[in-house]
């Protein structure tokens, strides 16, 4: 893993988690890293992961507790149908 870079599939796992939570999210479709942030778009809409909960699930996935899935499950934001416009 270079320094800078997030592994993919710690963040696909992560959203795995989280969708197992909060169905609507959807699969992965992509991401962008900002900073400390990193913004995942998926078939649904978008959420917003930390790098550091990131790390977390790369470096020991047994340490993240539920709740913070569960707010993280919160987070998401459905994108808006074009249908409505």
């Amino acid at each position: 893993m270079s320094k800078n870079k997030l592994p993919l599939y710690a963040i696909v796992e992560l959203l795995m988690r989280v969708t197992g939570i909060n169905p609507q999210i959807g699969n992965y479709k992509n991401h962008a890293e900002r900073g400390e942030q990193v913004v995942v778009k998926t078939s649904n809409g978008t959420i917003q992961l930390s790098r550091a909960l990131v790390l977390s699930q790369f470096h020991r996935p047994e340490d993240i507790e539920k709740r913070d899935l569960e707010s993280l499950a919160s987070r998401f934001r459905r994108k808006l149908s074009r249908a409505n416009g």
